[in-house]
């Protein structure tokens, strides 16, 4: 208790109260659009195509971003990148709020995926230029994690609540990205106003003078290592290099984050969004023995308590640490494992007993994705650390998208499987 006394109070002192309050609204906005569409699939689709669609569509161009963008992506300023996905993100759900067919709605849905998938890389990049004690990848993290609970939050209350139509409430969501530049422009400081040294760095005439990162481009390269005058990027121009020669550079220093950092959030994906997607709309009892009117209000449920799960954890960085990150994403899979007995078998009596195990699944994933950063701001060297944050989130995506379509065969599998036995619940709503 002591230490967690200590922590507490180190934690506390630390904080830069404007980069706190950023990086939470860059978190949380980045990702709430993600969670709205998620909510809203079946309003989107209708109920006689698979759920898992705008899954699928929300987040194999976030993959493809993630995987891609990293390799290029420093010789953008952010005063540029942002505002692009900004208007990335304005103009999908527009897409998704106006079309009456289902492919201009899938378009939408495109932009607003690849939107947040280079969002996640960028701002996890920016955090390193604040490193006050990890509290801006601490609070990014609390911020995605609130953005669960607060999408599907903001979605229901609308259109129950507020009685409006799901054209009307993905119109005006599509305002909550200009958030983020007001985070950006107005909240966050400049680097130099949270303690940034000035560096020395060559004119390109043979003289040294002092400059700041931000005069420098705005943290548009790596940081600048023992006295190096250029970014990676700039450097390899300066060499000569292709932009083919650059990304095959680019992709070697991908290979050492892929054990101790890319794999273990890969999986801890993989396993969580199954369980999601793929095995928790099976996880029914009868009506009579579930507080709830009908069947559909469980999977509502489990979801509302994964994310509460995920919130949690996401913003446990500042007190509790995992530097072990294998560990809590083996009993992610294994957790995988005992949902999909409960779906086959019945081992737990009750949904009480679900929801812990499910609420145990967030914090577990949330803790994963939230240390998986701190480590890599932790450890990876200086020069290397603003690529190697936005190239490891191609993980979680990566894990997403093997999950969905995991889960397009998995449901239908044990919902067969349960019918046969005489419980048909999966098949009611």
């Amino acid at each position: 208790m002591a230490g967690l006394y200590s922590r507490l109070s180190r934690a506390l002192t630390g904080a830069s109260p404007p980069v706190c309050l950023a990086f939470f609204l860059f978190g949380l906005i980045n990702n709430i659009l993600y969670v709205i569409l998620l909510t809203a699939a079946l309003d989107l689709v209708g109920p006689d195509l698979p759920k898992s669609m705008v899954l699928l569509f929300d987040v194999l161009p976030s993959f493809l971003t993630k995987l891609l963008l990293p390799h290029f992506v420093q010789s953008i300023p952010y005063a540029i990148r942002i505002p692009i996905l900004v208007l990335l993100a304005f103009v999908g759900m527009q897409c998704v709020g106006y079309s009456d067919s289902i492919s201009g709605r899938m378009a939408g849905v495109v932009l607003a995926s690849i939107s947040s998938g280079g969002g996640e890389l960028s701002f996890l990049g920016l955090t390193h230029y604040y490193p006050q004690g990890g509290f801006a990848i601490a609070f990014w993290g609390s911020g995605t994690g609130a953005a669960g609970l607060a999408g599907a939050g903001l979605y229901q209350f609308v259109t129950t609540g507020l009685g409006w139509d799901v054209v009307k409430a993905v119109k005006w969501s599509s305002l909550l990205p200009l958030i983020m530049l007001v985070g950006y422009f107005v909240v966050l400081p400049k680097p130099e106003g949270v303690g940034y040294e000035r560096v020395d760095v060559e004119d390109g005439f043979g003289e040294e003078e002092i400059v700041t990162r931000e005069e420098r481009g705005l943290l548009a390269g790596g940081m600048p290592d023992g006295g190096a005058t250029v970014a990676p990027l700039e450097r390899s121009a300066k060499d000569g290099l292709s932009w083919g020669e650059k990304f095959r550079a680019s992709m070697r220093k991908t290979k050492p984050l892929f054990f101790p950092y890319m794999l273990p959030l890969l999986l801890v994906y993989i396993a969580e969004y199954t369980v999601n997607q793929g095995v928790s709309p099976t996880l029914l009892f009868p009506i009579e023995e579930m507080p709830f009117q009908n069947y559909r209000d469980a999977y509502v449920s489990y979801n509302t308590v994964y994310q509460l799960g995920v919130f949690i954890s996401r913003s446990s960085t500042p007190f509790i640490r995992i530097h072990h990150l294998y560990l809590p994403s083996l009993l992610q899979c294994f957790n995988l494992f005992l949902l999909i007995l409960q779906a086959l078998y019945m081992w737990l009596p009750n949904i009480y007993w679900n929801w812990m195990v499910v609420f145990w699944e967030g914090l577990l994933g949330g803790a994963v994705y939230v240390n998986t950063f701190a480590e890599i701001a932790d450890k990876v060297p200086l020069d290397e650390r603003e690529f190697s944050l936005s190239a490891v989130t191609v993980s979680d995506s990566g894990g997403i998208a093997i999950a969905g379509f995991i889960g397009l065969w998995l449901e239908g599998a044990l919902c067969r499987y349960q019918v046969r036995d005489g419980r048909e619940w999966c098949t009611l709503t």
